[in-house]
């Protein structure tokens, strides 16, 4: 554990004594966004969500994996009763007897799946008492040893299809839980800004008020020496009053960017989050080559891709297997024991138990149905085929814009920089110009809208650089900063 994330432990801990604590006392929290993006991975109700969508589908994987294995059962019948009228033949006629039973039963069974072939093999031991409790006669039975064999022929291979299938679906949902922590790493750093910008637009609003209030008093005074019009004083009041308009709503919206944040971290509401404006972004560029191998090979929707054309051949088989023919074979051979003597079930000799049968089903007339559904899976694939061409090629454009819009943004970043700079000292020049009188209202309100429009680009464009950068590695799962694939964090990341 390294001295970053032992700080953030102990940080989320004091929280939470905080949070529990009965007079629920404001606390200041100062935030980077790296910490912010931490905490959500921790406590955040989406990573929690997440998380556990994948070990849904870890345990279905699970289950598909058991049933390549041996299975070992035991069913029973401990007691079973059994009083009915029964006919028997007594001297040369059929009559009808009562006839009352107990009767007791176990079998013990190991089976397996044949994944190649379709079919099933099983090896079982079987035990069983009769009692007739009319003549008090007692018997036993058992079948120490049997194996067994039963085999569809020219059937649908349901096996076959779900070894191609279940371990693309799992792979696919590692990548897609992967994909959704940097989605929450995006998520995160949209409501980090927006308190950011909540904060930047209160203090834009504050500022502006306390211009426009010293703004509107000298006009007041230059009003009543005639160097001001009537009309430049109605502005200059109007200015003012939509300024404390513009005041107000920044405090509610602040308000309301506070509390989104603290419930998206899951942190109570008397934690009041200061979010530290990152003061620098990293400068590399991506080529769009190797952004590309990334995307193809790290993607979850190219293995969706594959999947829906292995799903394809599978609804061709099938339609195949269903054609109307259901032949199947089973075999059985094995031991038997039959006698009165409940220490002699389970001697020799035994006798032979063996079975054998081959099941048919054959359609005579079925008016071209079966073949009607294997021409329709037929199409259903080549709509598949197109579809998936189709997709690919929307995903390798998509992949390309986002490449050339990130390298795009560090730059707009800089220029965004510099433009805040410049607005801000042109504002205080035309400021100084209008306590001389040198130039009038409008060039002032001018230069005041231009001050507010550049520091909300400038924060726009930061916030654009890590939306941007966050769905570049949920696209490619590569972080191209350290050149480190995303796949090598799952397991650490689900100890979390």
């Amino acid at each position: 554990m390294t001295i970053k994330q032992l700080a953030l432990i102990i940080c989320i801990a004091v929280l939470c004594c905080y949070s529990t604590s009965a007079q629920k006392e404001e606390v200041s929290l100062n935030l980077t966004l790296d910490q912010a993006i931490e905490i959500a991975f921790n406590q955040s109700i989406y990573s929690f969500r997440q998380k556990h969508m994948y070990l849904a589908s870890y345990w279905d994987f699970r289950s598909y994996k058991a049933e390549k294995l041996p299975l070992l059962g035991l069913t029973s019948t401990p007691v079973s009763y059994n009083r009915t009228i029964t006919s028997r033949y007594e001297d040369g006629e059929d009559v009808l007897v009562p006839s009352e039973r107990f009767s007791s039963d176990a079998t013990l069974d190991v089976s397996q799946n044949i994944i190649a072939t379709g079919g099933k093999v099983s090896v079982s031991s079987e035990f069983r008492r009769l009692e007739n409790l009319e003549s008090g006669n007692v018997s036993y039975s058992s079948i120490p040893f049997s194996i067994g064999i039963s085999q569809p022929i020219g059937g649908y291979n349901y096996f076959k299809w779900q070894s191609k299938i279940e371990p693309l679906k799992f792979e696919q949902a590692k990548r897609e839980y992967l994909q959704s922590l940097q989605e929450l790493s995006e998520r995160t750093t949209n409501v980090f800004f927006n308190l950011i910008k909540a904060e930047i637009n209160l203090n834009i609003a504050e500022t502006n008020v306390f211009n426009a209030d010293t703004l509107y008093r000298i006009g007041k005074g230059r009003f009543e020496i005639g160097t001001v019009t009537q009309d430049e004083l109605l502005d200059l009041e109007l200015s003012l009053l939509n300024a404390n308009i513009a005041l107000s709503k920044s405090k509610v919206d602040l308000e309301q960017a506070r509390y989104s944040i603290n419930s998206f971290l899951g942190l109570d509401d008397n934690v009041n989050i200061i979010c530290v404006l990152p003061s620098e972004i990293p400068e590399f560029k991506i080529q769009v080559d190797e952004a590309m191998a990334m995307a193809l090979e790290n993607n979850p929707d190219i293995l969706n891709y594959k999947q829906q054309l292995i799903e394809a051949d599978r609804g061709i088989a099938q339609a195949r297997g269903n054609n109307g023919i259901d032949a199947s074979v089973s075999a059985n051979f094995g031991y038997n024991k039959n006698t009165d003597k409940f220490d002699e079930v389970y001697q020799s000799p035994y006798g032979d138990d063996q079975r054998l049968s081959l099941s048919l089903g054959i359609p005579i007339v079925d008016w071209g149905k079966k073949r009607g559904q294997v021409q329709m899976a037929r199409s259903n694939k080549r709509v598949q085929e197109a579809t998936v061409r189709q997709s690919k090629i929307d995903f390798e454009q998509n992949v390309f814009l986002q490449v050339m819009e990130f390298n795009m943004q560090e730059e707009q970043v800089k220029i965004s920089a510099k433009a805040d700079t410049i607005a801000q000292r042109g504002y205080e020049v035309t400021k100084q110009r209008f306590l001389i009188d040198k130039v009038d209202v409008i060039k002032l309100n001018a230069a005041r809208n231009s001050v507010d429009a550049a520091k909300r680009s400038y924060i726009e464009s930061v916030q654009t650089y890590w939306t941007n950068y966050f769905n570049i590695r949920k696209t490619t799962l590569y972080d191209f900063e350290t050149n480190v694939t995303l796949m090598k964090e799952l397991d650490s990341l689900l100890q979390k």
